[in-house]
């Protein structure tokens, strides 16, 4: 069983697996979520590329997108069979790249096809499968054909919606914008949750800091955090503790960079360049003295040639960390 009482959500270009790694020196329990991976990248493509992880990254969550049935059975099992813990469908996404290829967001006008999908990705493996998706798309919006999509999907197999408490409009707004104009409505959630008891409910956007999270927790099963936590990563140091209720000993920034250190000179090792891994390590110090510093120097020297893991080391030494 996953809990999923807080996760840090799939986000493109941002959550791969040198993200991954680094949130997961910060917490131990919070829910991980790769990038949305399409089924015909994964089906003839580069497999590892898409789907290779550190062990430390669990628990982990493979985005798919995709809205072909046998498509996405066929990366369901692919995915199980690479260890991931949950197969997540994307139902979300309003980017014009995803109406073309028809999933996303653009899911969510046709139920009785997401409900097809899930009941294949259902048959092919036993690990969870989830569906991510929003309140609404452009005007089709009313509360009856939300339920009506989470009644069909959850007949086919579906126990857990991660719900993204805004509309998606596919014309004439930016992914970007998506993610800001249409207005939040947590209540729209909060009430799903009260007409589908049975079913568990996660509920994203626009929550950036803990305290919002624990707010949320009062009415829903779960929260994802997306920007916030990638922004401002430090904002998961105490979700072991206050969300999951572990003992678990919080460390400062530095020994976060001091634990990265061994994982980065792997990674050159492999050929991999640095600032893969530094630009998702940016707001590690944000709000600290020095930060600035810190973010300058790793952006400013993580592409020159010969560079290695004392790059962090020395960038770390000019910032004061405070309490």
């Amino acid at each position: 069983m996953i809990d999923r009482k807080l996760s840090v959500a799939p986000m493109l270009d941002w959550t791969d697996r040198y993200c991954r790694y680094f949130l997961r020196l910060i917490s131990q329990h919070v829910v991980l979520y790769t990038e949305m991976v399409t089924t015909g990248a994964l089906l003839h493509g580069d497999r590892a590329r898409f789907l290779d992880y550190d062990p430390s990254e669990h628990p982990l969550a493979l985005q798919l997108g995709g809205s072909d049935p046998n498509e996405l059975s066929l990366c369901t099992k692919l995915g199980e069979k690479w260890g991931y813990d949950e197969i997540n469908l994307n139902v979300g996404c309003p980017s014009d790249r995803v109406q073309s290829g028809r999933f996303g967001a653009c899911l969510m006008l046709t139920p009785q096809l997401v409900g097809d999908c899930v009941k294949a990705m259902k048959d092919s493996a036993a690990i969870d499968i989830t569906v991510k998706h929003r309140i609404g798309v452009d005007d089709h919006d009313s509360y009856s054909a939300l339920c009506d999509f989470i009644g069909i999907v959850s007949e086919a197999g579906c126990t857990t919606f991660i719900v993204h408490a805004r509309n998606a409009w596919l014309q004439g707004l930016s992914p970007k914008e998506n993610r800001e104009i249409p207005p939040l409505s947590y209540e729209t959630v909060h009430q799903l949750k009260r007409d589908f008891p049975h079913l568990e409910l996660i509920i994203n956007g626009g929550i950036t800091h803990l305290e919002m999270a624990q707010r949320q927790l009062e009415s829903v099963d779960g929260v994802m955090i997306g920007r916030g936590a990638y922004h401002n990563p430090w904002i998961l140091a105490d979700v072991d503790r206050l969300i999951f209720g572990c003992d678990h000993t919080v460390v400062s920034r530095h020994q976060i960079v001091e634990a990265l250190i061994p994982y980065v000179e792997k990674e050159l090792a492999n050929g991999i360049p640095i600032n893969r891994i530094t630009r998702h390590i940016l707001g590690l110090f944000q709000g600290q003295p020095g930060a600035r510093k810190w973010r300058r120097m790793l952006s400013e020297e993580s592409h020159l040639d010969g560079v290695d893991s004392q790059l962090l080391i020395r960038a770390a030494a000019q910032v004061t960390e405070e309490s």
